[in-house]
């Protein structure tokens, strides 16, 4: 018997659906697809721990993060629930709001400290206003290497920051990782500090930033993120610097020939929890939360790098030049730029950089 193929409009019609729909949502779904395979996360581990007796009531915790659904950050959080509803045997019921859903990062705190949110899982920089010694996050090379982000907030000095900062209406119980910014221009592939000499880099309007790039030589240009690709087609400025997933969701390759895994600045996320809603919580539940935010953590670490690597890799794969510094490479910016450290030290406090330096360094 033999069959005729029936135009794809003809049938969109018989299908009761304009052409442009089936195809906006074809278009759609391969793109899911493939963002999909280029950034493959770790499984949700299975739930460890046995149940948690509570007080008999149950409790209802909003839990708002401000990047998307398809994040590291929102994995950690699926697997926060699993945890804790899990082991409350349901008595705790956990909402997940992505995208800034139900605000910003620093709305969500506000939020939190009049005890209309629950918990919220910002960066730490724009917590600096809050709590000044959060600053430290911002300066240069401060962690060569994740692991060394990993001891110190992990060890004693992390404990310390959490404990200063369950303070004006907030309880402050884990850590997490948004992770490590990096450099790409159109101009020379960056691996010593004379690369920069006069490259116009965009960086955010952070004092700190500013500071380090113009150590550097470049010429650092302020300007709105939302104005950014335009000014890179444009080459009104040379370069800028962000994450590897903010480069590849912003198509930066296609006008940045050169990426240099610098890995410069490392920012936290920090779980808080309403002090309000803390308060409610039996003591039983308040460690379940404390012990489940680490575990948030540690497993949202493990997607966020593994994330990057696999961007990093597409972005090479896409005709990106990536040079990866070696530690004698970094240890060269970090000599050209302990002037920053100098200009910050009182600012932020010289004991805590000296501490946080040192236990980075340990091996």
């Amino acid at each position: 018997m033999k069959t005729t193929a029936l135009p794809f409009s003809h049938l969109a019609q018989r299908a009761g659906r304009p052409l442009a729909a089936l195809v906006t949502a074809a278009a759609m779904s391969f793109t899911a697809v493939a963002a999909h395979a280029a950034t493959e996360m770790p499984p949700i581990p299975e739930v460890q721990g046995d149940v948690v007796e509570g007080d008999g009531n149950d409790y209802n915790l909003k839990f708002n993060i401000g990047l998307t659904q398809s994040s590291a950050q929102y994995r950690g959080l699926e697997y926060f629930k699993k945890i804790v509803e899990a082991r409350s045997d349901g008595h705790i019921t956990v909402e997940m709001f992505h995208s800034a859903q139900l605000g910003d990062d620093l709305q969500s705190v506000s939020a939190l400290q009049a005890g209309t949110l629950e918990m919220t899982a910002p960066s730490t920089s724009p917590m600096v206003s809050m709590f000044p010694q959060f600053a430290v996050f911002d300066l240069p090379f401060l962690f060569p290497q994740p692991e060394d982000a990993d001891r110190v907030l992990d060890g004693e000095i992390g404990q310390q920051m959490l404990e200063e900062a369950s303070s004006k209406g907030l309880v402050a119980i884990g850590w997490a990782e948004n992770g490590y910014r990096q450099l790409t221009d159109s101009t020379v592939a960056v691996s010593e500090p004379s690369d920069l000499e006069g490259l116009k880099i965009r960086t955010m309007q952070n004092p700190i930033h500013l500071d380090i790039w113009r150590t550097l030589g470049a010429n650092p240009t302020p300007m709105s993120f939302a104005e950014l690709f335009t000014a890179l087609e444009q080459n009104v400025v040379d370069g800028q610097e962000n994450p590897w997933n903010t480069i590849k969701s912003s198509r930066f390759n296609e006008v940045q020939q050169y990426a240099t895994e610098t890995n410069h600045v490392y920012t936290p996320f920090i779980t808080l929890v309403s002090e309000r809603f803390w308060n409610r919580l039996p003591e039983s539940y308040q460690g379940l939360l404390r012990e489940a935010a680490g575990d948030m953590g540690d497993y949202e670490r493990e997607v966020s790098r593994s994330m990057s690597d696999q961007i990093k890799q597409d972005l090479a794969d896409s005709g990106m030049e990536i040079t990866t510094l070696t530690p004698e490479q970094v240890s060269v910016f970090q000599e050209t730029l302990e002037p920053v450290y100098a200009q910050w030290r009182d600012k932020i406090g010289g004991d805590l950089i000296d501490r946080i330096r040192s236990a980075a360094e340990q091996q």
